[in-house]
């Protein structure tokens, strides 16, 4: 009796083990399958945050090359755009060139068309004093009884002191005057060909060269928005390169009395450190009355040495 009822306790006792087991594994294998869920879970969201940051890295990447990439094609159009100008200005300046040559040469037609008038006015006058002396001869044979030997010499030297105390005084005037002015003339309109013209010597006959102390200069002549350079090229009338050449500006122009003009002007702007467009005009002004004050007295000496005289 004894050992079945051991039995049945031991059967008892071993199935609640079983049973207890079981719940235990259960138990323990549901935990482990919430833990992998949750790390699952948890590196799904660290691997979609480091996704999302490196997408938002590259975005703000590529935003940047973008931002640097328009900057500088801002900064070559507008080069481009300074350059158009550049031209613009060159062709405007070729073309009043063009003009003046052309305003030269029909002021030249003019005063040869006015020297043929009056020398066509002297032929006229000397052909009505030879019917005058006709006239004079035909009425002294008249009234004096003179041979004609004698009544020509009378009249001729008459005539003659007559001629040199009005007509021959005027013609001779008139005459230097215009020839004068269409030598002038001629010598303005064939220097401003050569000028124009001469491509073998453009690059030593068109520029002039300013040494400034620093390439901070170039800065300050160039302006705020290009104010600077460009209240100086209207003020001279010339061309002002400031490129990548360390120490130097460069001033560009056909005519060599505007050129050299610009650039003592600029040298006493880069001198004096007071660059703006007020000041520009003040000194390339004063620059200018200099320089015409200097080429008249230097005219002046030279046609004393040539021995010229009656010029002003």
């Amino acid at each position: 009796m004894e050992t079945g009822t051991w039995l049945v306790i031991c059967g008892v006792a071993g199935a609640a083990c079983f049973a207890l087991g079981w719940l235990l594994e259960r138990l323990i294998r549901g935990a482990a399958y919430q833990q992998r869920d949750q790390i699952v879970a948890q590196a799904r969201i660290e691997a979609d945050t480091v996704i999302k940051a490196q997408e938002l890295a590259s975005k703000e990447d590529l935003l940047r090359r973008r931002e640097e990439l328009e900057k500088e094609m801002n900064g070559v159009r507008e080069e481009l755009r300074e350059q158009e100008r550049r031209l613009d200005r060159r062709e405007a300046t070729l073309g009043d060139m063009q003009q003046d040559i052309t305003k030269k040469e029909r002021m030249l037609e003019v005063t040869q068309r006015k020297l043929a008038e009056r020398n066509e006015a002297v032929e006229a006058r000397d052909t009505e004093l030879q019917q005058t002396l006709r006239q004079q001869q035909d009425q002294l044979y008249r009234i004096s009884g003179m041979t004609a030997d004698q009544a020509r010499d009378l009249l001729l030297e008459r005539l003659a002191f007559d001629l040199r105390n009005e007509a021959g005084a005027v013609i001779l005037k008139h005459e230097q005057e215009l020839k004068q002015n269409a030598d002038r003339m001629a010598r303005e309109i064939i220097g401003m060909a050569v000028q124009r013209y001469a491509a073998a010597h453009t690059s030593e006959t068109t520029v002039s060269s300013v040494d400034i102390p620093n390439d901070d200069m170039k800065g300050r002549i160039i302006g705020r928005e290009g104010r600077n350079i460009r209240a100086f090229e209207k003020a001279t009338g010339v061309d002002v390169i400031v490129d990548d050449t360390p120490g130097v500006v460069i001033v560009s122009a056909f005519d060599a009395v505007r050129r050299e003009v610009a650039k003592q002007s600029l040298v006493k702007l880069i001198q004096d450190g007071r660059i703006h467009p007020s000041r520009i005009e003040e000194i390339v002004a004063e620059t200018q009355k200099e320089i015409e004050a200097h080429l008249r007295r230097t005219g002046r000496e030279g046609a004393q040495e040539a021995g010229v005289h009656g010029l002003h």
